[in-house]
């Protein structure tokens, strides 16, 4: 019990200073365009956040080539999204698509779900489609996007990798604490949701 409690801490204090703030820009404020804001763009909703750390979770519980084979599949159809976003491309249920991203996620990771490699790829790459048109279609058409777009594709990679390291961590201490967290995730998405 005390290893299911110390692995839902870790995963709260890893999220818990950036639930308070509302994605850059959406407030009505002024926004600078650079990687700095792209990459703590991420990092400032619930969302992307929670998605980005469960494909480093599930990576880390399907193991092998899936460890990086994954996370660089989303990382790619990221891109792919967000540069057909910036361009004007638009789908509704973009939210939606997100919104089911977190909890599907979280169910694989509470399944200990096995898909084969190609399918996870695929799996996640849709996801990040979804994230990649949101990201790109907040983007302005100004010589600071591209520095945006590079800042949230490294925070991406690292909160993929920080979903590994803590999926890698959570499985030495307690398959149940990883089921745990992985609820918790697909709850959050059933939340967002039904915003």
């Amino acid at each position: 019990m005390k290893s299911l409690r110390r692995s839902a801490l870790v995963l709260a204090a890893v999220a818990a200073p950036f639930s308070a703030f509302a994605h850059p820009g959406h407030d009505g404020g002024e926004l600078t365009w650079d990687f700095n804001t792209g990459f703590a763009h991420p990092f400032s909703g619930w969302d992307h956040l929670l998605a980005m750390i469960a494909v480093g979770l599930w990576a880390a519980q399907l193991g092998g080539r899936a460890r990086w084979l994954v996370p660089a599949a989303f990382v790619v159809a990221l891109t792919v999204g967000a540069a057909l976003g910036r361009a004007g491309v638009n789908f509704s249920g973009v939210e939606q698509g997100i919104a089911a991203s977190v909890f599907v996620l979280g169910v694989l990771i509470a399944t200990t779900a096995r898909l084969p490699v190609a399918a996870g790829m695929a799996l996640v790459g849709l996801f990040a489609i979804f994230h990649g048109l949101a990201h790109g279609a907040e983007m302005p058409a100004t010589n600071g996007a591209l520095g945006y777009g590079f800042g949230f594709i490294a925070a991406t990679a690292l909160l993929h990798a920080a979903g590994l390291a803590l999926g890698t961590f959570g499985a030495r201490v307690s398959v149940r604490a990883a089921k745990f967290s992985g609820w918790a995730i697909a709850a959050s998405g059933v939340a967002l949701l039904a915003l």
